[in-house]
Parts: C-alpha cells; structure tokens; sequence
C-alpha cells in the first residue's frame, strides 16, 4: 500500500508542482503565499500531522534543521510565515522544468566542489538578508536514514558567523517515515519537530559544534520514545 501511496504522490507533485510554478511566475509578488497554500495540499494529501515542541522565533535570521526526507521542506514551508530563502543544491536546481522550483521564488542555489561556492553563497545570503528573507539550510549537507546526525557543513557557521545572525535549530522526527523516495513508500502520520532555543553567532565562540552537539543529543533522546 506504501508503494501505491508514494506512485500517487509522485504523480500528484509532477502535477501539482508544474501548476505551482507556473502560478509564482504569474504572481511572484504572492510567491510564498502560493507556496504556503501548496505545502498546505500536500499535508492533506499525504495525512500528515505536526506535533510542535516549542516556539518557532519569527525574528531568528537563519534556520538550521536536520534532514531526511523531501518532506522536510514542505513542513517547513508550511510552518515559517516569512519569506525564507532555502540554500539548496544546484543538482536540483539544473533539473528540466521542475529546477523552477527553486529559481521562480529566488531560492539560493550552491555548486558543490567549486571553490568559489562559498563565496557566492555568502554573497547570495548577504541579498536575502537585505531582502528581510531569514536563510533556511541543512547543515549536515544531505539527507540522512533520520536516526543520527552526520558532521555539520562549514557554510552554515560561515554565514551566521560573517553577518552575526541570530540562528534557531530544529529537530525533525519521523518525516522520513512518511516519505521515503528511496524505498518508494510514502505512509500517513505524525511528523514531530522540536524548535530549539534560538542562539547568537559569534565567531570565536563554539555556539555552532554546541548546537550540533545539542541537536545530536534531542534526535538521540527523542527517538527512544518516538511513535509515528
């Protein structure tokens, strides 16, 4: 049945996604509220339920969050009211067609192995934040199987680090569970996110390797008790 689920989302996102695209070139000015709108469907769609542990901070400039799933974009697109800019791969941004995912809201787009992508991407951060577009990014670079952490990315701590932004952490469990595209199982559920205390970057100070250690230590302790 889990097959037969995931078969149906795919087809619906081919869908779904094409008409989305299409509705934030026509209306970029409204591009978050259609997204907003979009990720909302796709809560019904796929029977998923949240339960929120804590306050998500509306004045936080960067969000850092675990990852496992595609769903974990989709949750968070739902959840943040603001217009965040998400630091994604250029893989998914070269993709015919549907790479407008990310180009049409102005998302930021990072090439990895080039030397120069670290500075683009601070340069591109620098914009967003003008723009008044708290970063969204998975510091551990890719998805993971949802039962551990991999080693954070440098970028994230390099960008909070160079303009002093205030970061909130979070910990996703279970989206993985309700969206696996490797297995091709997609399953209704309960999806828990935990929002962590928001922190201040600073360079000299170990607030990231803290907030890793930190978000090591609640997925650890939360997926002992964990029930989808």
């Amino acid at each position: 049945m889990g097959k037969i689920r995931a078969i149906f989302t795919i087809i619906q996102m081919i869908i779904t996604v094409t008409i989305t695209i299409i509705l934030m070139y026509v209306f970029n000015k409204y591009n978050k509220k259609i997204r907003i709108a979009w990720s909302a469907m796709q809560m019904k769609l796929l029977g998923i339920k949240i339960e929120l542990v804590g306050n998500i901070d509306e004045s936080a400039d960067m969000y850092i969050i675990n990852h496992q799933s595609v769903m974990d974009i989709i949750l968070f697109e739902y959840l943040l009211a603001r217009n965040t800019a998400w630091v994604a791969k250029k893989e998914i941004a070269d993709l015919p067609w549907f790479g407008r995912i990310l180009k049409a809201p102005d998302m930021i787009i990072v090439e990895r192995e080039s030397k120069s992508a670290l500075v683009k991407l601070l340069r591109d951060t620098k914009d967003k934040l003008a723009q008044g577009r708290p970063i969204a990014i998975f510091p551990e670079g890719t998805r993971t199987d949802g039962k551990r952490l991999r080693k954070f990315k440098v970028g994230a701590k390099m960008i909070a680090n160079k303009y002093k932004l205030k970061v909130q952490p979070f910990v996703i469990i279970g989206s993985l569970e309700i969206l696996d595209s490797k297995k091709l199982t997609q399953t209704p559920g309960s999806v828990k996110i935990i929002c962590l205390p928001t922190v201040q970057a600073q360079k000299g100070s170990t607030w990231y390797e803290d907030t890793e250690t930190l978000m090591s230590e609640t997925l650890a302790k939360e997926l002992k008790t964990w029930k989808a």
